[in-house]
């Protein structure tokens, strides 16, 4: 069994693979001053429930877009399952993907992991589309190589914007509201948050796809995919595992090296 690690702005993700099988997955809210000891008292906690032993544990894998984090979890790795964890991005990790950007050393993690996981599951050219912290639009050719994408203000980051910066506006929650047009505050900004970004994507999709030249297929991921999946017809697949399986693909590949 092996661990894998997918640490965001947001959330940090710890999945336990047996081979090609998902054992486990849970999940914590990102804070880069957690020490190692408290992921560990933690998450073994929540593998016992799931009759996953920590001994059982003999490889690791990392990807990371918050560096203060890392260290915690390097740590956690070594001390509590015993394994000198892979980390992507570093030298000496292959992770099978060509990288067309002018550079892709500043490419996200995980977004090169997500872009794996998609072309292995889906045909041809593809938008992937992951909802976190921000909202970001990755173009993969056919061959499978990473061409660049368009990152922009998560939802929730455009929410708390509009709350902090206006000072008779509440703060709302991210719903599917039924009308366009809202008939007072709250429902206004409920349908601003949600319709716009719905045009958000439907018009990226559709400007992604005028430059590329060609058909994409458009996949979402990340925790607000299943919300915004349903309003559109611009996104064809919905997919919520595709950076923990990544990682996992990049294990496999580095164990076999």
């Amino acid at each position: 069994m092996f661990l894998a690690i997918d640490s965001g702005n947001t959330n940090t993700a710890f999945a336990v693979f047996e081979g090609d099988d998902l054992r486990g997955e849970w999940r914590a809210a990102a804070d880069a001053k957690r020490t190692a000891d408290e992921y560990a008292v933690w998450l073994t906690q929540l593998m016992a429930i799931e009759d996953v032993e920590r001994q059982e544990v003999s490889g690791a894998i990392i990807a990371s877009v918050v560096p203060a984090a890392l260290f915690a979890l390097v740590e956690l790795c070594r001390r509590y399952f015993a394994s000198e964890p892979l980390v992507v991005g570093e030298e000496g990790v292959d992770i099978g993907l060509d990288v067309l950007v002018d550079r892709p050393e500043q490419v996200g993690a995980d977004r090169l992991v997500s872009a794996l996981a998609a072309h292995e599951r889906y045909p041809g050219p593809l938008i992937l589309i992951d909802f976190g912290t921000a909202t970001t639009f990755d173009v993969i050719d056919g061959d499978g190589s990473y061409r660049g994408g368009v990152i922009a203000p998560g939802v929730n980051l455009s929410v708390e914007a509009l709350y902090q910066a206006a000072a008779k506006l509440p703060r709302v929650g991210i719903k599917r509201p039924a009308m366009v047009i809202g008939k007072a505050t709250v429902p206004a900004m409920e349908s601003g948050v949600y319709w716009g970004y719905v045009a958000l994507i439907e018009g990226l999709v559709e400007r992604i796809a005028r430059e590329f030249g060609a058909k994409l297929t458009v996949v979402a991921t990340g925790g607000l995919a299943p919300l915004f999946a349903e309003a559109t017809d611009s996104i064809d697949h919905l997919d919520t595992d595709l950076t923990l399986r990544g990682l996992a693909m990049v294990y496999r590949r580095n164990a076999k090296a």
